[in-house]
C-alpha cells in the first residue's frame, strides 16, 4: 500500500466516522426536541431489537448446518417460556452435546 493508497484510506474511515457519529447525535437531537413521541415513531423504535436480532440470527440459521438449527430451534422454544439466562443455558447445553456427542 503507498502512500496515497494510505491517506484515503484514512479519509475513507474518517468520513464514515463522522456519517457515524451524525446519524446517532441526529436522532438524539430529533427525539429530544419533540415534545411527545408520536404512537407510530414508538412503535418502530420498538422493533428495533427483534429487526437487529433477527439479522443476526437469520444468516447463521440458514448458512448453518442442522447443529445449528437445532440449536436456535431450543433456544426459540425455552426463550418463549423462560427467561434469557434460560434460553442461553438450554442453546449452550445442546451444541455442546450436539458437537462432542458422537452421533
Amino acid at each position: 500500500m503507498d502512500n496515497a493508497e494510505h491517506i484515503q484510506l484514512i479519509y475513507v474511515i474518517l468520513a464514515a466516522a463522522v456519517a457515524t457519529f451524525l446519524t446517532r447525535i441526529g436522532g438524539y437531537v430529533m427525539i429530544t426536541q419533540m415534545k411527545r413521541i408520536p404512537p407510530r415513531m414508538e412503535a418502530a423504535l420498538n422493533a428495533v431489537p427483534a429487526a437487529v436480532l433477527s439479522t443476526l440470527v437469520a444468516p447463521a440459521f440458514i448458512s448453518g448446518g442442522w447443529d445449528v438449527k437445532a440449536t436456535m430451534l431450543v433456544a426459540l422454544v425455552v426463550g418463549l417460556r423462560f427467561s434469557s439466562l434460560w434460553m442461553l443455558l438450554a442453546g449452550w447445553l445442546v451444541i455442546m452435546a450436539i458437537r462432542h456427542i458422537p452421533l
